[in-house]
């Protein structure tokens, strides 16, 4: 069986990031894009070779050509269009964060539940060998003490796609700043890790005042046997104090990891071992691909359900005083 996808919302992250993933994977095809400004519909489709284009949501969803949907819209609009197109029984691949908050989340998994259609959310790091390396090795270190993650960003960061207007600082499009399109992949690679949080406690601010959102967050979680992970999140620093590191330190040893590069180290009895990895350029194809094998049957496991999207939201609220657990 062949999934065939349309896109909703073929903007930038869709070019290299995700787009043309669709073609490459097995059994895939990208049948149909859309965006609201048609011509940029048209450009995007011409240039990836896409034979539909569309200004309207609605319109790719219910084109009978198009079996699947990936929603790729900014946040605001996911719940929208999720729900619109799991009406239309096609099953969904969501961008994280998955919606501007868990209640909206809810609202998507029950709509998944309500018409029997599979919901699947793009925590695509999940899907990458050096993550699923480092999972494995966390066996390597004993018990497991603590996890402290440190994202350090001046508020001009090559790390953070661009896009014509800035909505990822935006609340009211994005849920949040930069941390709400960062951090979702490190909030969720510590569920994929250690499972669902006891506790989680946290605080923002707005101390720079460049835009409406916050632009440093701080974050502690309780996970089972008391492992600490402690977060800070900050978009406001000098480029020279720039950082990507997480650390997980165990009963005999730790890992050590930007959340955006090709490695990872494992010290050891004072010995350190380097491994390497090399990032696929569609750097969302390995979970594509899982998901193809998912919505098409062939596979019972979902890459990363719904549960997992809204317990990264439920989380992100809590530290943006949101909401309290």
């Amino acid at each position: 069986m062949s999934v065939n996808w349309g896109i909703i919302g073929c903007g930038d992250v869709t070019e290299i990031k995700s787009g043309p993933a669709f073609n490459k994977a097995e059994n895939s095809s990208l049948a149909a894009v859309m965006r609201r400004d048609i011509e940029k519909a048209k450009d995007y489709a011409q240039r990836h070779n896409v034979r539909k284009f569309y200004a309207d949501a609605n319109a790719l969803i219910n084109d009978p050509e198009v079996s699947a949907v990936y929603v790729a819209t900014p946040p605001a609009f996911h719940e929208e269009h999720t729900i619109a197109a799991l009406k239309a029984e096609k099953p969904v691949y969501v961008e994280k964060p998955m919606a501007l908050s868990e209640e909206s989340c809810r609202k998507m998994i029950e709509a998944s539940k309500k018409y029997s259609t599979k919901l699947t959310v793009a925590h695509y790091r999940r899907a990458l060998p050096m993550f699923r390396k480092i999972k494995d090795l966390l066996s390597e270190i004993g018990d497991i003490r603590f996890a402290s993650i440190q994202f350090l960003q001046p508020a001009q960061t090559d790390l953070v796609a661009t896009s014509e207007v800035n909505w990822r600082v935006d609340p009211q499009i994005s849920g949040g700043g930069l941390f709400h399109d960062m951090a979702p992949h490190h909030i969720d690679l510590m569920l994929y890790f250690f499972g669902d949080p006891l506790r989680v406690s946290g605080y923002s601010a707005n101390q720079s005042g460049l835009y409406p959102a916050d632009d440093i967050v701080s974050g502690e979680f309780v996970f089972k046997n008391n492992v600490i992970c402690k977060g800070l999140w900050c978009f406001n620093i000098s480029n020279e104090e720039a950082k990507d590191h997480c650390e997980i330190v165990g009963s005999e040893g730790k890992i050590s990891f930007p959340f955006h590069g090709n490695f990872c180290q494992l010290i050891k009895r004072g010995n350190t071992e380097t491994f390497n990895f090399h990032s696929p350029r569609h750097i969302q194809q390995p979970m594509i691909e899982e998901v193809v094998k998912y919505f098409a049957g062939e596979s019972p496991v979902n890459p990363c359900d719904a549960e997992e999207g809204a317990k990264v939201l439920r989380i992100m609220d809590i530290l943006t005083g949101k909401h309290h657990l």
